[in-house]
């Protein structure tokens, strides 16, 4: 199997000021195609590390592949270290240039004197065109072993890897059978130490397809790999594994790969022609932002309400004032005359509220932080529910906004049944 090595550069993903969306992409990319990718390494701008990066990553790997370092600036030196690397001369591509100065000729503008580099290409490297800005990737080959090159902005170097690299690639495995697929069943309810302990004899004695627990914020996911001599082999080597993963975490599952809880429970509201409300206080609109994230949820989603003080409870939801001076705002009595009030407001047929202690103060040791109530309705039918998260406040909003549409996809799936 062709093996790769991925090399982020940029000083900017060593400070964490950049997310490194590049590397995940890639990997995808490799995975799919069946190359292994066994390392991943980030590097500064700086030549002799970066030097020092690829000279390693070419002793453990058929090929590497760079993004990062090709732009007209001083500190883009990953195609110099390249070509020295390699004893490659640069020289200017003629047709490049032309490329670079058009780009900006369309802008009203002329090309600066240093976009001049990034017309500079290696002895008899082949380009990879950028249609939409100035860096041409470039791939170099020497002997058996093989470098691309890459611009770091992902709207850039992804079309770039679609139209130009994949078909590349899969020239360079068209020889090598094995195919990667993988699938991801995604788990909310449960934490990582309690599924881990339901699928042990799973983890511990699975070769291919292979299996693996990755811990989000507010959810758990599976994640099944397999090896085939093609897609649909990867594919059914996956399906009586996922079947009995399913059938240990029921109900617990609530989609896989690209499905999100906001998508699972805007689907089943489509399938039922069922409208929705929500009304948030702890949460602070975070139910509303995720809902309203899919395509399309305007044909079920009447109205968002973030009633964070009492006065906005009482005038908008028509939570009754005894109730808040009785039992407080944190309470099942308040979840309840919260969605009561967003559902009748809306005129919904179905409504979700949350109110809670999200910190890090406010609690008591009859309420602590983390102390959060959930209501659901359905039509006439409705259900409130206790939960106790941790973490920081960004976690148990988060925590809570799963929690609570979990619940009412528990509720919408009852209907069903």
């Amino acid at each position: 199997m062709i093996s790769a090595e991925i090399v982020s550069t940029g000083t900017e993903l060593l400070l964490g000021q950049s997310l490194n969306t590049n590397a995940q992409y890639l990997a995808e990319q490799l995975a799919a195609l069946g190359i292994a990718c066994y390392y991943q390494t980030t590097v500064g701008d700086n030549a002799e590390r970066i030097r020092s990066v690829i000279t390693h990553a070419l002793e453990r790997a058929d090929m590497v592949i760079t993004t990062g370092g090709l732009g007209p600036t001083m500190d883009d030196l990953t195609k110099e270290v390249v070509a020295d690397l390699w004893k490659l001369e640069l020289q200017m591509d003629a047709e490049e240039l032309a490329r670079i100065e058009a780009f900006f000729a369309r802008r009203g503008k002329k090309m600066p004197e240093n976009n001049k580099k990034q017309a500079l290409l290696p002895a008899g490297a082949q380009k990879v065109p950028n249609a939409i800005g100035t860096a041409p990737g470039i791939i170099v080959e020497k002997g058996n072993k093989t470098i691309i090159l890459l611009p770091g902005p992902p709207f850039e170097m992804q079309p770039m890897v679609e139209t130009t690299v994949i078909p590349y690639l899969a020239r360079k495995v068209g020889t090598e059978p094995t195919v990667l697929f993988s699938r991801v069943l995604k788990v909310v309810g449960p934490g990582e130490s309690v599924i881990e302990d339901r699928l042990r004899d799973l983890l511990e004695h699975q070769s291919n397809p292979t299996i693996a627990l990755l811990a989000k914020d507010a959810e758990v996911h599976v994640r099944f790999t397999a090896r085939g001599h093609s897609q649909e082999a990867a594919k059914g080597c996956i399906h009586r594994l996922e079947q009995e993963v399913r059938q240990r975490l029921h109900p617990y599952v609530y989609g896989a790969d690209d499905a999100t809880l906001a998508s699972v429970v805007g689907t089943l509201l489509r399938q039922q022609s069922k409208t929705l409300a929500i009304a948030e206080s702890c949460t602070g609109g975070l139910i509303a932002d995720q809902m309203t994230n899919i395509p399309g949820s305007s044909d079920y989603l009447l109205l968002g309400v973030t009633s964070y003080a009492n006065r906005a409870k009482q005038e908008v939801l028509q939570v009754p004032a005894t109730t808040l001076e009785q039992v407080g705002a944190v309470s099942a009595e308040t979840a309840l005359a919260m969605v009561r009030g967003v559902q009748a407001l809306a005129g919904a047929d179905a409504a979700v509220a949350v109110t809670g202690i999200a910190g890090p103060g406010g609690g008591t040791a009859d309420k602590p932080v983390g102390l959060v109530y959930i209501a659901v309705r359905n039509g006439q039918e409705e259900i409130v529910k206790k939960i106790q998260t941790f973490g920081d406040r960004r976690t148990i909003k988060l925590k809570t906004a799963a929690a609570a549409l979990d619940l009412l996809r528990g509720q919408l799936m009852a209907n069903e049944t």
